[in-house]
Protein backbone atom coordinates (compact mmCIF):
# COMPACT_ATOMS: atom_id res chain seq x y z
CA UNK A 1 0.00 0.00 0.00
CA UNK A 2 1.53 3.55 -0.72
CA UNK A 3 2.20 5.92 1.41
CA UNK A 4 -0.72 8.44 2.33
CA UNK A 5 1.20 10.21 4.98
CA UNK A 6 2.80 12.91 3.58
CA UNK A 7 0.02 14.70 1.47
CA UNK A 8 -3.19 14.09 4.32
CA UNK A 9 -2.72 17.09 5.93
CA UNK A 10 -2.26 19.08 2.53
CA UNK A 11 -5.18 17.87 1.17
CA UNK A 12 -7.63 18.35 4.46
CA UNK A 13 -5.77 21.80 4.59
CA UNK A 14 -7.64 22.35 0.85
CA UNK A 15 -10.82 20.77 1.99
CA UNK A 16 -11.22 23.19 4.73
CA UNK A 17 -10.71 25.88 2.29
CA UNK A 18 -13.25 24.62 -0.16
CA UNK A 19 -16.34 23.98 2.68
CA UNK A 20 -15.37 27.68 3.76
CA UNK A 21 -15.50 29.02 -0.32
CA UNK A 22 -18.82 26.98 -0.64
CA UNK A 23 -20.93 28.86 2.28
CA UNK A 24 -23.08 30.38 0.04
CA UNK A 25 -23.12 28.01 -2.86
CA UNK A 26 -26.77 26.86 -1.41
CA UNK A 27 -28.35 25.29 -4.80
CA UNK A 28 -31.66 23.55 -3.91
CA UNK A 29 -32.55 26.92 -1.79
CA UNK A 30 -31.45 29.53 -4.60
CA UNK A 31 -33.12 27.92 -7.22
CA UNK A 32 -36.23 26.93 -5.10
CA UNK A 33 -39.79 29.19 -5.62
CA UNK A 34 -41.56 30.65 -2.78
CA UNK A 35 -44.59 29.06 -1.67
CA UNK A 36 -46.34 32.57 -2.96
CA UNK A 37 -45.69 31.38 -6.07
CA UNK A 38 -47.73 28.03 -5.99
CA UNK A 39 -50.43 29.92 -4.34
CA UNK A 40 -51.08 32.52 -6.91
CA UNK A 41 -50.95 29.48 -9.64
CA UNK A 42 -53.12 27.06 -8.11
CA UNK A 43 -55.62 30.29 -7.59
CA UNK A 44 -55.48 30.94 -10.96
CA UNK A 45 -56.39 27.14 -12.08
CA UNK A 46 -58.91 27.42 -9.53
CA UNK A 47 -60.71 30.04 -11.74
CA UNK A 48 -59.51 28.51 -14.76
CA UNK A 49 -56.80 31.09 -15.79
CA UNK A 50 -53.60 29.28 -16.17
CA UNK A 51 -50.50 31.88 -16.84
CA UNK A 52 -47.05 31.07 -16.85
CA UNK A 53 -45.18 31.88 -13.50
CA UNK A 54 -42.18 34.35 -13.97
CA UNK A 55 -40.57 33.96 -11.17
CA UNK A 56 -37.82 36.61 -10.74
CA UNK A 57 -34.22 35.09 -9.56
CA UNK A 58 -31.81 37.95 -7.80
CA UNK A 59 -29.01 37.93 -9.42
CA UNK A 60 -25.33 36.33 -7.88
CA UNK A 61 -21.43 36.82 -7.94
CA UNK A 62 -19.90 33.79 -7.05
CA UNK A 63 -16.66 34.65 -8.56
CA UNK A 64 -14.60 35.21 -6.00
CA UNK A 65 -15.81 31.49 -4.86
CA UNK A 66 -14.84 30.32 -8.08
CA UNK A 67 -11.63 32.09 -8.09
CA UNK A 68 -10.61 30.01 -4.74
CA UNK A 69 -12.33 26.83 -6.12
CA UNK A 70 -10.13 27.09 -9.05
CA UNK A 71 -6.70 27.23 -7.00
CA UNK A 72 -8.32 24.41 -4.93
CA UNK A 73 -8.50 22.38 -7.44
CA UNK A 74 -5.21 23.06 -9.04
CA UNK A 75 -3.26 22.25 -5.63
CA UNK A 76 -5.16 18.96 -5.40
CA UNK A 77 -3.07 15.89 -6.75
CA UNK A 78 -5.30 13.51 -8.61
CA UNK A 79 -3.30 10.90 -8.44
CA UNK A 80 -4.23 10.70 -4.25
CA UNK A 81 -7.84 9.29 -3.35
CA UNK A 82 -8.09 12.29 -1.19
CA UNK A 83 -6.73 15.23 -3.61
CA UNK A 84 -8.64 12.99 -6.33
CA UNK A 85 -11.79 13.60 -4.08
CA UNK A 86 -11.13 17.29 -3.36
CA UNK A 87 -10.19 18.17 -6.75
CA UNK A 88 -13.67 16.70 -8.17
CA UNK A 89 -15.85 18.32 -5.47
CA UNK A 90 -14.59 21.48 -6.04
CA UNK A 91 -14.98 21.52 -9.62
CA UNK A 92 -18.84 20.43 -9.16
CA UNK A 93 -19.22 23.45 -6.42
CA UNK A 94 -18.21 25.26 -9.61
CA UNK A 95 -20.05 24.10 -11.56
CA UNK A 96 -22.60 24.96 -9.40
CA UNK A 97 -21.46 28.77 -8.52
CA UNK A 98 -21.87 28.54 -12.61
CA UNK A 99 -25.23 27.71 -12.58
CA UNK A 100 -26.49 29.90 -10.13
CA UNK A 101 -24.76 32.76 -11.94
CA UNK A 102 -27.26 31.81 -14.77
CA UNK A 103 -30.79 31.43 -13.17
CA UNK A 104 -33.29 32.54 -14.94
CA UNK A 105 -31.53 31.84 -18.46
CA UNK A 106 -31.88 28.54 -20.32
CA UNK A 107 -27.79 28.52 -19.81
CA UNK A 108 -28.81 27.17 -16.29
CA UNK A 109 -29.90 23.84 -18.47
CA UNK A 110 -26.17 23.30 -19.87
CA UNK A 111 -24.68 23.54 -16.20
CA UNK A 112 -27.40 20.94 -14.94
CA UNK A 113 -26.50 18.71 -17.34
CA UNK A 114 -23.27 18.85 -16.40
CA UNK A 115 -23.88 17.86 -12.71
CA UNK A 116 -27.22 15.71 -13.28
CA UNK A 117 -27.24 14.32 -16.60
CA UNK A 118 -30.11 14.02 -18.72
CA UNK A 119 -32.89 11.49 -18.93
CA UNK A 120 -31.88 10.00 -22.81
CA UNK A 121 -28.21 8.90 -21.29
CA UNK A 122 -27.82 5.22 -21.00
CA UNK A 123 -28.05 3.61 -17.57
CA UNK A 124 -25.31 1.76 -16.01
CA UNK A 125 -24.39 -1.12 -18.61
CA UNK A 126 -25.41 0.22 -21.21
CA UNK A 127 -28.76 -0.77 -20.43
CA UNK A 128 -31.98 1.36 -21.31
CA UNK A 129 -31.79 4.83 -20.90
CA UNK A 130 -33.32 6.39 -17.58
CA UNK A 131 -36.31 7.66 -19.96
CA UNK A 132 -36.79 4.28 -20.97
CA UNK A 133 -36.73 3.40 -17.70
CA UNK A 134 -39.18 5.63 -16.45
CA UNK A 135 -41.81 4.73 -18.71
CA UNK A 136 -41.52 0.73 -18.11
CA UNK A 137 -42.27 1.93 -14.01
CA UNK A 138 -44.78 4.60 -15.57
CA UNK A 139 -46.48 1.19 -17.72
CA UNK A 140 -46.61 -1.01 -14.86
CA UNK A 141 -48.28 1.56 -12.21
CA UNK A 142 -51.08 2.56 -14.77
CA UNK A 143 -51.65 -1.32 -15.01
CA UNK A 144 -52.05 -1.85 -11.57
CA UNK A 145 -54.18 1.14 -10.89
CA UNK A 146 -53.56 1.51 -7.60
CA UNK A 147 -55.36 -2.07 -7.16
CA UNK A 148 -53.00 -3.48 -4.44
CA UNK A 149 -53.55 -0.36 -1.93
CA UNK A 150 -54.99 -2.00 1.51
CA UNK A 151 -57.66 0.24 2.27
CA UNK A 152 -55.59 1.37 5.26
CA UNK A 153 -53.08 3.03 3.10
CA UNK A 154 -55.20 4.80 1.59
CA UNK A 155 -55.87 7.16 5.17
CA UNK A 156 -54.09 10.44 4.92
CA UNK A 157 -52.34 11.53 7.80
CA UNK A 158 -51.84 15.26 8.42
CA UNK A 159 -48.36 17.11 8.38
CA UNK A 160 -48.94 17.78 12.40
CA UNK A 161 -49.63 13.69 12.81
CA UNK A 162 -46.80 12.82 10.88
CA UNK A 163 -44.34 15.41 12.46
CA UNK A 164 -45.19 13.72 16.03
CA UNK A 165 -45.05 10.47 14.75
CA UNK A 166 -41.44 10.54 12.81
CA UNK A 167 -40.28 12.36 16.00
CA UNK A 168 -40.96 9.73 17.80
CA UNK A 169 -39.58 7.05 15.48
CA UNK A 170 -36.15 9.54 15.65
CA UNK A 171 -35.89 9.65 19.40
CA UNK A 172 -36.59 5.95 19.83
CA UNK A 173 -33.20 5.46 17.09
CA UNK A 174 -31.20 7.96 18.51
CA UNK A 175 -32.20 7.29 22.13
CA UNK A 176 -31.73 11.42 21.71
CA UNK A 177 -32.99 14.62 20.44
CA UNK A 178 -30.83 14.31 17.58
CA UNK A 179 -32.86 15.29 14.49
CA UNK A 180 -35.88 17.60 15.41
CA UNK A 181 -38.84 17.58 13.05
CA UNK A 182 -40.83 20.99 12.25
CA UNK A 183 -43.76 21.96 9.99
CA UNK A 184 -42.60 24.45 7.60
CA UNK A 185 -45.25 26.58 5.35
CA UNK A 186 -43.43 28.06 3.39
CA UNK A 187 -42.45 24.70 1.87
CA UNK A 188 -43.39 23.53 -1.37
CA UNK A 189 -41.56 20.68 -1.78
CA UNK A 190 -43.78 18.11 1.09
CA UNK A 191 -40.36 17.32 3.04
CA UNK A 192 -36.83 18.39 3.13
CA UNK A 193 -34.29 17.21 5.37
CA UNK A 194 -30.78 18.36 6.58
CA UNK A 195 -28.03 17.38 8.97
CA UNK A 196 -30.10 17.88 12.25
CA UNK A 197 -33.56 18.93 11.29
CA UNK A 198 -36.41 17.64 8.53
CA UNK A 199 -38.76 19.78 7.72
CA UNK A 200 -42.60 19.19 6.29
CA UNK A 201 -45.03 21.00 4.40
CA UNK A 202 -47.85 22.32 6.83
CA UNK A 203 -50.86 21.44 5.38
CA UNK A 204 -49.79 18.58 3.22
CA UNK A 205 -51.51 14.95 3.55
CA UNK A 206 -48.93 12.24 4.00
CA UNK A 207 -49.73 8.20 3.76
CA UNK A 208 -48.19 5.63 5.59
CA UNK A 209 -45.85 4.91 2.87
CA UNK A 210 -44.96 8.42 3.29
CA UNK A 211 -44.14 8.08 6.66
CA UNK A 212 -41.69 4.85 6.28
CA UNK A 213 -40.36 6.48 2.72
CA UNK A 214 -38.72 9.87 4.95
CA UNK A 215 -37.91 8.03 7.75
CA UNK A 216 -35.24 5.19 5.40
CA UNK A 217 -34.89 8.46 2.61
CA UNK A 218 -34.99 11.47 4.43
CA UNK A 219 -33.34 10.59 7.91
CA UNK A 220 -31.96 7.16 7.41
CA UNK A 221 -29.39 8.34 4.59
CA UNK A 222 -29.84 12.09 4.01
CA UNK A 223 -29.74 13.30 7.88
CA UNK A 224 -27.27 9.98 8.65
CA UNK A 225 -23.78 10.99 6.36
CA UNK A 226 -24.66 14.62 7.08
CA UNK A 227 -23.84 13.42 10.89
CA UNK A 228 -21.57 11.04 9.75
CA UNK A 229 -19.44 13.62 7.91
CA UNK A 230 -19.42 16.03 10.67
CA UNK A 231 -17.49 12.98 12.70
CA UNK A 232 -14.83 12.70 10.27
CA UNK A 233 -11.52 14.66 11.36
CA UNK A 234 -9.48 15.12 7.95
CA UNK A 235 -12.56 15.87 5.62
CA UNK A 236 -15.16 18.45 7.13
CA UNK A 237 -16.93 18.61 3.11
CA UNK A 238 -18.04 15.16 3.46
CA UNK A 239 -20.91 16.52 5.78
CA UNK A 240 -22.34 18.56 2.81
CA UNK A 241 -24.53 17.72 -0.18
CA UNK A 242 -21.97 18.37 -2.81
CA UNK A 243 -23.51 18.50 -6.25
CA UNK A 244 -21.21 15.04 -7.43
CA UNK A 245 -22.86 12.86 -4.43
CA UNK A 246 -26.12 14.13 -5.40
CA UNK A 247 -26.64 10.91 -7.56
CA UNK A 248 -25.16 8.32 -5.09
CA UNK A 249 -26.87 10.04 -2.60
CA UNK A 250 -30.12 9.89 -4.28
CA UNK A 251 -29.93 6.35 -5.41
CA UNK A 252 -28.97 5.06 -1.86
CA UNK A 253 -32.19 6.83 -0.54
CA UNK A 254 -34.26 4.93 -2.81
CA UNK A 255 -32.35 1.89 -2.41
CA UNK A 256 -33.09 1.96 1.43
CA UNK A 257 -36.21 2.62 0.84
CA UNK A 258 -36.69 -0.65 -1.58
CA UNK A 259 -35.05 -2.57 0.70
CA UNK A 260 -36.60 -1.72 3.59
CA UNK A 261 -40.09 -2.43 1.89
CA UNK A 262 -40.88 1.47 2.59
CA UNK A 263 -41.54 2.02 -1.47
CA UNK A 264 -44.55 0.77 -3.02
CA UNK A 265 -45.60 1.76 -7.27
CA UNK A 266 -46.93 4.91 -6.78
CA UNK A 267 -43.74 6.35 -5.67
CA UNK A 268 -42.34 4.80 -8.48
CA UNK A 269 -44.67 6.25 -10.72
CA UNK A 270 -43.73 9.33 -9.05
CA UNK A 271 -40.01 9.30 -9.41
CA UNK A 272 -41.00 8.48 -13.26
CA UNK A 273 -43.18 11.32 -14.34
CA UNK A 274 -40.82 13.80 -12.95
CA UNK A 275 -37.89 11.97 -15.31
CA UNK A 276 -40.44 12.14 -18.11
CA UNK A 277 -41.26 15.69 -17.18
CA UNK A 278 -38.09 16.58 -17.61
CA UNK A 279 -37.58 15.04 -21.09
CA UNK A 280 -40.95 16.60 -21.88
CA UNK A 281 -39.28 20.23 -20.96
CA UNK A 282 -36.26 19.80 -22.77
CA UNK A 283 -37.93 18.92 -26.19
CA UNK A 284 -40.11 22.14 -25.68
CA UNK A 285 -42.74 21.06 -23.23
CA UNK A 286 -43.80 24.45 -21.40
CA UNK A 287 -44.51 25.30 -17.33
CA UNK A 288 -48.55 24.38 -18.18
CA UNK A 289 -47.81 21.50 -20.47
CA UNK A 290 -45.76 19.75 -17.60
CA UNK A 291 -48.42 21.10 -15.17
CA UNK A 292 -51.15 19.15 -17.40
CA UNK A 293 -48.75 16.03 -17.81
CA UNK A 294 -48.93 15.46 -13.94
CA UNK A 295 -52.42 16.68 -13.67
CA UNK A 296 -53.32 13.94 -16.48
CA UNK A 297 -51.16 11.01 -14.82
CA UNK A 298 -53.68 11.20 -11.22
CA UNK A 299 -51.85 13.77 -9.61
CA UNK A 300 -53.37 16.69 -7.46
CA UNK A 301 -53.00 20.26 -8.68
CA UNK A 302 -50.94 20.79 -5.59
CA UNK A 303 -48.61 17.96 -6.43
CA UNK A 304 -48.86 18.53 -9.75
CA UNK A 305 -47.27 22.24 -9.30
CA UNK A 306 -44.55 20.98 -7.04
CA UNK A 307 -43.54 18.22 -9.63
CA UNK A 308 -43.71 20.93 -12.20
CA UNK A 309 -41.88 23.31 -10.52
CA UNK A 310 -39.19 20.53 -9.41
CA UNK A 311 -38.41 20.69 -13.45
CA UNK A 312 -38.27 24.12 -14.12
CA UNK A 313 -36.01 25.73 -10.64
CA UNK A 314 -34.06 28.02 -11.99
CA UNK A 315 -35.00 28.49 -15.74
CA UNK A 316 -37.29 30.27 -18.19
CA UNK A 317 -40.99 28.47 -17.51
CA UNK A 318 -41.83 29.07 -21.99
CA UNK A 319 -40.05 25.15 -22.44
CA UNK A 320 -37.16 24.03 -24.09
CA UNK A 321 -34.98 24.61 -20.46
CA UNK A 322 -34.88 22.51 -17.46
CA UNK A 323 -33.20 21.09 -14.26
CA UNK A 324 -32.03 17.90 -14.53
CA UNK A 325 -31.90 16.51 -11.21
CA UNK A 326 -34.96 14.37 -10.98
CA UNK A 327 -32.63 12.51 -13.43
CA UNK A 328 -30.16 10.88 -11.17
CA UNK A 329 -32.55 9.27 -8.96
CA UNK A 330 -33.74 6.10 -10.97
CA UNK A 331 -29.64 5.77 -12.27
CA UNK A 332 -28.45 6.34 -9.02
CA UNK A 333 -31.02 3.44 -7.17
CA UNK A 334 -29.92 1.38 -10.29
CA UNK A 335 -25.63 2.18 -9.72
CA UNK A 336 -26.30 1.53 -5.88
CA UNK A 337 -28.17 -1.73 -6.07
CA UNK A 338 -25.21 -2.77 -8.59
CA UNK A 339 -22.95 -1.45 -6.17
CA UNK A 340 -23.96 -3.69 -3.57
CA UNK A 341 -24.44 -6.54 -5.40
CA UNK A 342 -21.12 -6.39 -6.77
CA UNK A 343 -19.72 -6.07 -2.89
CA UNK A 344 -21.18 -8.91 -1.75
CA UNK A 345 -19.22 -10.66 -4.84
CA UNK A 346 -15.90 -9.33 -4.03
CA UNK A 347 -16.73 -9.90 -0.37
CA UNK A 348 -16.46 -5.96 0.55
CA UNK A 349 -19.43 -5.50 1.91
CA UNK A 350 -18.13 -3.33 4.33
CA UNK A 351 -17.63 -0.80 1.82
CA UNK A 352 -21.76 -0.33 2.04
CA UNK A 353 -21.30 0.27 5.34
CA UNK A 354 -18.47 2.34 4.93
CA UNK A 355 -20.44 4.58 2.64
CA UNK A 356 -22.80 5.59 5.15
CA UNK A 357 -19.44 7.65 7.06
CA UNK A 358 -20.19 10.33 4.90
CA UNK A 359 -21.76 12.21 1.54
CA UNK A 360 -19.37 10.63 -1.34
CA UNK A 361 -19.73 9.18 -4.38
CA UNK A 362 -19.35 4.94 -5.34
CA UNK A 363 -16.06 5.40 -6.61
CA UNK A 364 -14.93 8.01 -3.30
CA UNK A 365 -15.87 4.60 -1.37
CA UNK A 366 -13.48 2.14 -3.36
CA UNK A 367 -10.96 4.84 -3.31
CA UNK A 368 -11.04 5.59 0.36
CA UNK A 369 -10.92 1.62 1.16
CA UNK A 370 -6.95 2.51 2.41
CA UNK A 371 -7.74 5.75 4.16
CA UNK A 372 -10.25 3.43 6.32
CA UNK A 373 -7.86 0.86 6.86
CA UNK A 374 -5.09 3.48 8.09
CA UNK A 375 -7.61 5.38 10.37
CA UNK A 376 -7.71 8.92 8.16
CA UNK A 377 -11.45 8.14 7.68
CA UNK A 378 -13.33 7.27 10.50
CA UNK A 379 -16.39 4.57 10.87
CA UNK A 380 -19.82 5.94 10.43
CA UNK A 381 -20.99 6.43 14.15
CA UNK A 382 -24.91 5.65 12.93
CA UNK A 383 -26.38 3.19 10.40
CA UNK A 384 -29.47 2.54 9.78
CA UNK A 385 -30.99 -0.64 10.79
CA UNK A 386 -30.64 -2.48 7.17
CA UNK A 387 -27.12 -1.87 7.01
CA UNK A 388 -26.43 -2.74 10.70
CA UNK A 389 -27.88 -6.49 10.21
CA UNK A 390 -25.10 -7.28 7.69
CA UNK A 391 -26.24 -11.04 7.36
CA UNK A 392 -29.48 -10.28 6.25
CA UNK A 393 -28.84 -7.46 3.84
CA UNK A 394 -26.46 -10.26 2.52
CA UNK A 395 -29.21 -12.84 2.05
CA UNK A 396 -31.14 -10.51 0.00
CA UNK A 397 -28.13 -9.36 -2.21
CA UNK A 398 -27.12 -13.11 -2.54
CA UNK A 399 -31.16 -14.03 -3.99
CA UNK A 400 -31.05 -11.08 -6.45
CA UNK A 401 -27.55 -11.74 -7.50
CA UNK A 402 -28.83 -15.80 -8.03
CA UNK A 403 -32.32 -14.35 -9.60
CA UNK A 404 -31.00 -12.23 -12.14
CA UNK A 405 -29.88 -14.93 -13.87
CA UNK A 406 -33.77 -16.20 -14.73
CA UNK A 407 -35.07 -14.91 -18.23
CA UNK A 408 -38.38 -13.98 -17.74
CA UNK A 409 -39.02 -13.50 -21.24
CA UNK A 410 -37.80 -17.40 -21.56
CA UNK A 411 -41.00 -18.58 -19.19
CA UNK A 412 -43.73 -19.59 -20.78
CA UNK A 413 -46.96 -18.15 -18.86
CA UNK A 414 -48.46 -21.50 -18.38
CA UNK A 415 -49.07 -23.42 -15.00
CA UNK A 416 -46.68 -26.06 -15.84
CA UNK A 417 -43.80 -23.53 -15.98
CA UNK A 418 -44.67 -22.85 -11.97
CA UNK A 419 -45.33 -26.20 -10.95
CA UNK A 420 -43.10 -27.41 -7.85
Amino acid sequence: MPDLAPDILHHAALDARMVRAVRGLRLLNLVSWPASEQQRFLADYARGELALPQHEYPKHDFSAARRELDAIIAAADAEHPLGRYVGETARSWSIAAELLEALGTPEVTTHSVRLFGRPDEPLPGNGPTTREAARHFIDIAGELDRELLAPSECVAISATALKLQLQSDLDDFFDARVIEVVLDPDLIAKAAAGATRIRLRSGAAFSDYDRHQLVQHEAFVHSLTALNGREQPQLQSLSLSSPRTTATQEGLATFAEQITGSIDIERMKRISLRIEAVAMALNGADFIEVFRYFIDAGQSATDSFTSAQRVFRGVPTTGGSAFTKDAVYLRGLISVHTFFRWALRQRKLRLCRLLFAGKMTLGDVQRFEPLYDAGVIVPPRWLPHWVQRANGLAGMLAFSLFANRIRLDQIVSSEAAFEL
